[in-house]
């Protein structure tokens, strides 16, 4: 219906050119609640049509001009028209102008002369028909507007006759037009992927056999070669007897949702950096590996690989280069792997290996169908000799190793969690043995990683529980032999095992993240002592902290020195940072910034083991540094190496030139001690002197020159 308003009552347009038929319809259908409007002739009435949009039409035949079947032809032209119920109103009753009405487009016909309560009834039926059909309408574009969005159609198929009814959009999802469209099985099977084509016919036959319904999903591919995923449902239709005779049902494309839950699964299983499958999928695929072999009686390789020294990569070339690194590390790895050690896709064909970034720079490898376990050894040696050869990023030449750790299953473990364990526990063994080395588990490891795991908790507590001290190493004048500044070095009072060795702890330390809190406690410590020898009288001396690179980096790292030295009160110079040159080099820019902030607050600043690292003339000139320490691997052996000499003594003239104090270290006889004065290093440190004492002991030392053998003293 059209009426703009559903309170208005229906509007009647009555053509007719005789005056009286049209008062006589009036008063009829007004008084079955119909509005009405007339016009005398057929060119008027089709005028009226478009103007008033009426909800029914009354159309005499026999009319001057234009005649009713003209009339009825041309309106059921308009579109907004094609719909509209039409009732002829003729006195011709023979059958050649009955049909000749209804080939016009006419609804239904009446003769005359008219029965005019008939007229009333025939035209409400006429207006209820007319609005059912509207609904009806209304409701079909709806459907078809859901189906589009939804890409949804539907089909039917008369089995008596093999033809297969389909919906618009059922046509649109197979890429055909109407006229092309496959009216039997055969023809839309062709359009099925040959994979899927057997699992559409097996289930086809069992619906017909069965007569029950099926749900599955297929692939075809359309004529223009495009590649769709639907997903299809079907009922059967039975006589009375149980014999089918239509399976009619819907065909819906979820290409998208399929692409888009592989996306997902992508992002859920796959490492974005390298595109290698994560811990989950790998944890997943080694699950089945296990299974399978548990069944064959078989043996499961699992490796994993960390590479060496990879901090060291990022905090010198920066994180990108490190990014750059693990992706090209990824991809050699999956090169290097043969056939036997098939790497994961996503496919779900069978798999003899699998290659996974486990996380950071930690990667592993399964090996199944293993004849023995030394055969992932094999594996192992081709890895490590594929990552070997030097890698080109960002314009640099990298060069990294690895080391590897080795579990079988079931010798090492009949789980996932326990395989992946053992191994990486082979892994940090095969590192603590000097790293780019492969070890396979034993159990003595998990007893060793049980021991540093322990260590590790204990460190922890160490400095809540006051078990962490520092012992003092003078450094000497050559001069004087008067003790001119202190190494602060870090020592732990274990409550059961007595004082253990930095070497021990340190590298723990900086493996957990603890080297930030130990360092700030360090430098507090110390600046503590500085402040106790101070007020006791003792001419000043500089106490040396060495900063580990967490520590220097992090942002609050001078405002902490400057709130410690403030705290203290301490003057200039008390207390010398040492840093090492790869510290200084990571960031060379920012590292400049730090120290000329130091400077200011009075911090005197030292590179320690100078000459194993950069040793440039250029940093030096850019930094404001003000000690040199001479590495104790060139005073070790200054006596019988020339070399060594020679670099000591270039390194002693480097500081004097550029105005810098220069510590020797490792002294340890009296011979090194008489070459490095006579050389021009006035500062020694080492055994010869001291080792590394209390505070107390230092004290002591600071009433008097370090007592030396005559002739060192000479």
């Amino acid at each position: 219906m059209k009426r703009p308003s559903e309170a208005a009552p229906p509007l009647a347009l009555v053509v007719d050119d005789d005056f009286t038929v049209r008062l006589l319809v009036r008063q009829t259908l007004e008084n079955a609640g119909i509005a009405v409007a007339e016009a005398d002739d057929g060119s008027r009435g089709l005028h009226d049509l478009v103007r008033l949009d009426p909800d029914i039409v009354l159309l005499d035949v026999m009319m001057p001009g234009k005649n009713g079947f003209e009339v009825c032809a041309e309106a059921r032209a308009l579109a907004a028209h094609s719909r509209t119920p039409i009732l002829m109103m003729t006195g011709l009753d023979d059958t050649e102008s009955v049909n000749h009405a209804y080939e016009a487009g006419a609804t239904d016909f009446i003769t005359k002369p008219i029965t005019w309560p008939i007229l009333a009834h025939r035209c409400r039926y006429m207006l209820r028909a007319s609005q059912a059909l509207d609904r009806l309408a209304r409701s079909e574009a709806r459907l078809a507007d859901a189906q589009r969005l939804a890409r949804l159609g539907h089909w039917d198929w008369d089995l008596s006759t093999h033809e297969i009814y389909r919906s618009p959009e059922a046509l649109r999802i197979l890429g055909c037009s109407g006229a092309l469209a496959p009216m039997d099985y055969a023809a839309f099977a062709a359009l099925v992927h040959p994979s899927d084509r057997g699992e559409l016919d097996a289930a086809v036959r069992r619906a017909l056999d069965e007569a029950q319904p099926y749900s599955l999903e297929y692939r075809i591919v359309r004529a223009d070669g495009a590649e769709r995923v639907l997903h299809e449902q079907a009922v059967v239709e039975c006589d009375r007897t149980q014999r089918p005779m239509r399976i009619h049902g819907t065909t819906q494309d979820i290409t998208e949702r399929r692409q888009a839950e592989q996306r997902i699964r992508r992002l859920a299983l796959y490492d974005t950096l390298t595109e290698l499958p994560n811990r989950q999928f790998f944890k997943e695929q080694l699950g089945h590996s296990l299974a399978h072999a548990k069944r064959l009686e078989q043996k499961v390789g699992v490796l994993v690989l960390d590479l060496d020294r990879f901090k060291r990569i990022n905090e010198t070339l920066g994180h990108n280069i490190g990014d750059q690194l693990l992706a090209a590390v990824g991809a050699r790895l999956t090169q290097s792997l043969r056939s036997a050690d098939y790497v994961t896709r996503a496919d779900t064909a069978p798999v003899a290996g699998n290659l996974a970034r486990l996380g950071g720079d930690e990667f592993t490898i399964q090996v199944t169908g293993l004849a023995q376990a030394a055969d992932v050894a094999k594996v192992a040696r081709r890895i490590l000799r594929a990552l070997s050869h030097p890698f080109h990023l960002g314009g640099q030449e990298v060069v990294v190793t690895a080391s590897a750790g080795i579990a079988v299953y079931p010798d090492d473990g009949d789980d996932v969690d326990a395989l992946l364990q053992n191994a990486d526990s082979a892994m940090y063994h095969a590192k603590d043995q000097g790293k780019d080395n492969y070890q396979f588990f034993s159990p003595s490891m998990n007893v060793s990683s049980l021991a540093k795991l322990t260590l590790e908790n204990q460190l922890r507590k160490a400095i809540e529980r006051d078990e962490l001290v520092l012992h003092y190493q003078p450094k000497v004048d050559a001069i004087s032999w008067r003790i001119a500044g202190v190494e602060a070095l870090i020592r732990w009072r274990h409550p059961e095992r007595g004082m253990i060795a930095p070497m021990e702890f340190i590298p723990l330390a900086e493996e957990t993240g603890l080297i930030v809190p130990i360092g700030d406690w360090v430098l507090g410590e110390a600046a503590r002592q500085a402040a106790i020898w101070r007020a006791a009288g003792f001419a000043p001396i500089s106490i040396a902290v060495n900063m580990a690179s967490p520590s220097f980096a992090q942002p609050d790292f001078v405002a902490k020195v400057a709130a410690v030295l403030a705290q203290a009160n301490l003057e200039p110079g008390a207390i010398e940072i040492e840093l090492t040159e790869s510290v200084l080099m990571h960031d060379a820019e920012a590292a400049r910034e730090t120290l000329r902030a130091l400077k200011r607050h009075g911090v005197a600043l030292s590179i320690d083991d100078f000459g194993t690292g950069y040793s440039s003339l250029a940093y030096l000139k850019r930094f404001p540094i003000d000690t040199l320490k001479i590495d104790r691997s060139f005073v070790r052996d200054v006596i019988r190496n020339a070399e060594d000499a020679s670099i000591t003594r270039a390194i002693i003239a480097l500081g004097k030139s550029l105005g810098l104090a220069v510590v020797a270290e490792g002294v340890e006889t009296e011979a090194q001690a008489a070459f490095l004065r006579e050389s021009g290093c006035t500062l020694m440190q080492g055994y010869l002197f001291s080792r590394p004492v209390c505070a107390d002991d230092i004290t002591a030392m600071l009433r008097g020159p370090v007592q030396l053998p005559l002739d060192a003293a000479a």
